[in-house]
């Protein structure tokens, strides 16, 4: 089997076999919806974002990833509802998740306490057949798998206040896995595969218009193993935010977020891989552009958590 196939086989595993990870985003910390469903409602404002993900660009097979994700308050901001679309494409697979979110908000002495759920379906489909093979028995991969389509559920608790800020999900609770044998998808709930993610950060104020956002991405994957993503973010007149992340050496990377003005925010963040796909790539990119249908200031730290 000749490199290119191999490097495809190993982009898949995560997406195609288990179906437990979620795309990869840089862009989070702007926008914590895509991992926790509890964030729902919290930036206090009927607003919606668009984000475009080139991973490993250079890379043949590399993940392309396009998200449409809208969310506001409802009942005086006790209750938020949301809506993520996400469209990613990886070596010769393709899944598009729809979900649907829900967040219930307690008001606490210092800040809001949301219990979140998500929603939704995802659909996968392989096409093995797109693969060049050269090697003797490598034909056994030239099929087709039928598109799939399985339930999809996450569950999240997030809390925030006017300088802090945690959250704990589970982003996929139902997960898949190819049978190559029967050529389909076979659904599986196996809590030893689920990832958890624990978000948090602290915002430290600098001067009336610099603050500045540590935060932390820890990640328990499948195995025991810990990863994790380390951030700060400069925050200028809250609207222009300059950071860098790194990534459990594995890549760092650094974002720049400009606001427009109080409705309109764009963002880029580029990020360098580490390791040996550092070697056969030029980055990842990706894009945000948000748009806030009504701004309001009478929120719980409005446009930060």
């Amino acid at each position: 089997m000749n490199k290119i196939i191999k490097l495809l086989f190993l982009l898949l595993i995560p997406a195609g076999l288990s179906a437990q990870l979620n795309p990869v985003t840089d862009q989070y910390v702007l926008n914590p919806l895509c991992i926790n469903p509890a964030y729902a409602g919290n930036r206090g404002a009927l607003n919606l974002a668009a984000f475009y993900r080139r991973q490993w660009v250079g890379i043949t097979g590399a993940p392309v990833t396009t998200s449409l994700i809208m969310d506001a308050p409802l009942l005086d901001s006790k209750l938020g509802v949301g809506l993520i679309i996400v469209n990613d494409k990886i070596g010769v697979t393709k899944e598009t998740r729809i979900n649907t979110v829900y967040a219930y908000r307690i008001r606490m002495k210092e800040g809001n306490l949301a219990f979140g759920l998500g929603a939704g379906i995802i659909t996968t489909n392989t096409i093995w057949s797109d693969l060049t093979t050269n090697d003797p028995g490598d034909e056994n991969f030239l099929i087709s798998s039928r598109m799939l389509m399985v339930p999809d559920f996450n569950f999240g608790v997030y809390y925030s206040s006017r300088k802090y800020f945690a959250g704990f999900s589970i982003p996929r609770l139902i997960g898949t896995s190819f049978d190559f044998n029967r050529n389909r998808y076979t659904l599986k709930i196996d809590p030893g595969q689920y990832n958890f993610l624990l978000n948090t950060g602290y915002l430290f104020t600098i001067s009336p218009d610099l603050s500045l956002l540590p935060s932390t991405l820890l990640s328990y994957s499948p195995g025991g193993k810990l990863l994790y993503d380390v951030n700060a973010h400069l925050v200028i007149d809250n609207r222009i935010w300059i950071g860098a992340s790194y990534q459990n050496s594995r890549s760092v990377a650094c974002l720049l977020q400009v606001a427009v003005n109080n409705r309109i925010r764009v963002a880029y963040t580029y990020e360098f891989d580490l390791g040996n796909l550092g070697r056969f790539s030029n980055g990842s990119h990706e894009l945000m552009v948000r748009y806030e249908f009504h701004y309001k200031v009478n929120v719980v730290n409005p446009l930060i958590f």
